[in-house]
């Protein structure tokens, strides 16, 4: 009796997985994730942004009683601005000292330091576009209040005085090539009139043409040739 095929000592192949036509075979590996685009570095100005805002969500918290943004006020931004004085690092003199008004005192003082106008109201700019970006209306924008406006002239004019540093309003240059076009638009103005101008003084001055003279001495010698008798008919002469 012949042994089995399959069978151990037999001569036929057992069934092989690899040899199997219907079998696909082991799944290929998944592809790699794609590379997670890099986002591109944030500019000094809304690192800035983004710190003061932080700054001014924790005060918020830590402020007693507590407040939420949607109950802040202009008021609470004014008091968030005379906290921050603690910190600051200019000196800004009291009316009694001896160095009020002095741009550069030759000795030390014992005036506090507190936040240059100008910190305060590059702060405040920051904070007014953070506060539309986080969802809040421009038209109850806080930081944007009337009383904000005027505690920062407040301050711009108390520091100038005390420091002896007028705060002037830089002016805006005018676009080069907006003046030169308006310079060459005045000129060409100007040579058009000069033009008309001139040619209505050629026109006045300038002598009748030979038709016309022509015409003129017709006229004339005819009625130098015409009599005119007492009765007031006129006959040839």
């Amino acid at each position: 009796m012949e042994p089995a095929p399959g069978a151990p000592g037999g001569t036929g192949e057992g069934p092989s997985s690899s040899s199997d036509p219907a079998d696909p075979g082991p799944a290929p590996p998944p592809p790699p994730p794609p590379q997670e685009q890099q986002q591109q570095p944030l500019s000094r100005y809304e690192s800035q942004k983004r710190r003061d805002w932080h700054t001014f969500l924790q005060y918020l918290k830590n402020h007693k009683p507590p407040l939420t943004l949607a109950r802040c006020s202009g008021a609470h931004v004014i008091e968030f601005l005379k906290y921050l004085d603690q910190f600051g690092k200019t000196k800004v003199h009291a009316a009694g000292c001896t160095f009020f008004g002095q741009p550069n005192p030759p000795a030390p003082c014992g005036c506090p330091l507190r936040q240059a106008w100008g910190s305060l109201d590059a702060l405040i700019g920051r904070l007014r576009a953070a506060y539309e970006e986080s969802g809040g209306r421009s038209e109850s924008n806080p930081f944007a209040a009337r009383p904000v406006r005027i505690y920062l002239r407040e301050v711009r004019e108390s520091q100038a005085k005390a420091r002896g540093i007028p705060y002037e309003k830089k002016k805006r240059k005018r676009d080069p090539s907006a003046a030169t076009a308006a310079t060459a638009s005045a000129s060409t103005a100007t040579v058009a009139e000069k033009s008309s101008e001139a040619g209505e003084g050629s026109s006045a001055s300038a002598p009748p043409a030979a038709g016309e003279t022509s015409s003129a001495t017709s006229g004339s010698a005819t009625t130098s040739a015409v009599g005119v008798r007492p009765g007031g008919s006129s006959s040839a002469s």
